[in-house]
């Protein structure tokens, strides 16, 4: 009988010790990240000619790109693209300003991505325009066109006629037309008319890739080119 009860004591307490660790057992659940806001740009302002910063050489400017304080976010990414040649500088930043050294007397773009540590998640800002100040320039191109109908890279459904459609910015708000280059090469030539809207309708057939671009001329005479857009129809 006294066999019987030590083996019951000794089978609770090693019961009791493996079980007792209950409450304690797992790790805790980390929290999850917040993903990174996006952020308000601040300057240089939108569409307007930046005619501020530290002259470098008659051909270069340092200017200050400055943005808003992003929620849960730990660093950004500046982005900015020279619109006459198509090459980005891009620099990776814990402040919410940055000097960058640019071309004078050329239009760019630029935005800013949002990122936070352990986190893929990412938000990016506007983008904005800007013509950086040049030599004695009184009157500047306008800005490269945006495509906005057919998107770029996008499929259209089956049809005989598409309506090309795109945006157009001048610092000095003079644009006088638009010329619109079309067709299957991937560097259209062919000009399909000049228009003062920012819409021109133009035929197509099925199963065919079609790029197209867009020259701005202001009342200067200045013209800027467009980067090539393209799509699909079905």
């Amino acid at each position: 009988m006294k066999t019987i009860y030590k083996l019951t004591c000794i089978s609770a307490l090693m019961l009791a010790s493996c079980g007792g660790g209950g409450d304690d057992g797992g790790a805790d659940t980390p929290e999850p990240i917040a993903a990174p806001k996006s952020t308000t740009l601040v300057f240089p302002e939108n569409n307007t000619e930046c005619n501020e910063g530290t002259i470098v050489s008659n051909r270069q400017s340092s200017v200050e790109f400055s943005w808003s304080d992003a929620v849960d976010t730990d660093s950004y990414e500046i982005n900015i693209k020279n619109l006459n040649t198509g090459n980005s500088i891009t620099k990776t930043v814990t402040t919410t300003s940055e000097a960058v050294i640019i071309d004078r007397g050329t239009p760019y773009e630029w935005f800013v991505i949002s990122k936070a540590s352990g986190t893929t998640e990412t938000a990016t800002s506007a983008i904005w325009k800007f013509y950086n100040q040049g030599i004695g320039r009184e009157n500047y191109a306008p800005f490269p066109a945006d495509a906005i109908n057919p998107a770029r890279g996008s499929t259209i459904a089956t049809t005989n006629e598409v309506s090309l459609k795109w945006s157009g910015e001048d610092v000095d708000d003079d644009i006088v037309d638009y010329e619109i280059l079309f067709g299957t090469d991937d560097t259209p030539t062919t000009s399909i008319g000049v228009t003062t809207e920012t819409t021109m309708n133009t035929n197509v057939t099925t199963n065919t890739i079609y790029y197209w671009r867009v020259i701005t001329k202001d009342s200067e005479n200045n013209t800027s080119t467009s980067e090539i857009f393209e799509f699909k129809v079905e």
